[in-house]
């Protein structure tokens, strides 16, 4: 089997397994997912979208976020983690929409990393989940796994988006990270994979079934 193989073999059991996978961060704007992306640092979806239920009740519009004031900003968020810190970064993001952009989220990833605590992932989920921009998002789960199936050899979030950019065809972009995180969080989990339950075993190298 070749190497082009069997990535496509892995694509094919993904696509399979979990079909097209819909962004995990509740959202109906471009800003509510740029907010929600931001919040979701070190901190799982699910407790994001918990606070996000009321936060995005409470500032209604990107407007509202610049204009908040930060220590009731950071109470509101306390519980998603390094509340300091993304209070400072939302508030001065949609600061920054509103100067630049009229309110807008930009679509060009040197625009949205330019944004206070956008990097090239969050960039990426917003290109990708809002303007269908082919895009690879490198989370946690993408870079443990991406290792685990032979795809990178890298610890660096940059050089592994590139890397699986020239191995993964575009129309995969957007699907590998929502099919990964899937994967991540019911079979090749973190602390202790059940390689014995995985449909990618045979395509593994690192399977221990």
């Amino acid at each position: 089997m070749t190497e082009h193989e069997r990535i496509t073999g892995i694509l094919s059991l993904l696509d399979e397994h979990y079909g097209p996978v819909k962004c995990y961060l509740n959202h109906e704007s471009a800003w509510q997912l740029l907010i929600a992306t931001i919040l979701s640092a070190q901190c799982t979806d699910e407790r994001v979208n918990t606070v996000t239920k009321d936060l995005f009740k409470k500032y209604t519009s990107v407007k509202s976020f610049a204009e908040a004031d930060i220590t009731e900003l950071e109470n509101d968020i306390r519980s998603t983690g390094f509340y300091h810190n993304k209070a400072k970064n939302i508030i001065s993001c949609c600061q920054s929409l509103l100067m630049l952009y009229n309110g807008e989220v930009p679509q060009d990833i040197d625009k949205l990393t330019s944004l206070a605590g956008v990097g090239r992932k969050t960039a990426n989920v917003i290109r990708g989940n809002i303007f269908g921009i082919e895009s690879i998002v490198v989370d946690t789960h993408v870079k443990r796994i991406s290792k685990h199936l032979g795809l990178t050899k890298s610890d660096d979030p940059v050089k592994i988006e590139f890397e699986l950019m020239s191995l993964l065809p575009k129309d995969h972009w957007i699907s590998y990270n929502t099919q990964i995180i899937a994967l991540g969080r019911t079979i090749c989990v973190a602390r202790k994979p059940k390689c014995a339950e995985c449909f990618l075993c045979a395509l593994c190298p690192d399977c221990t079934k």
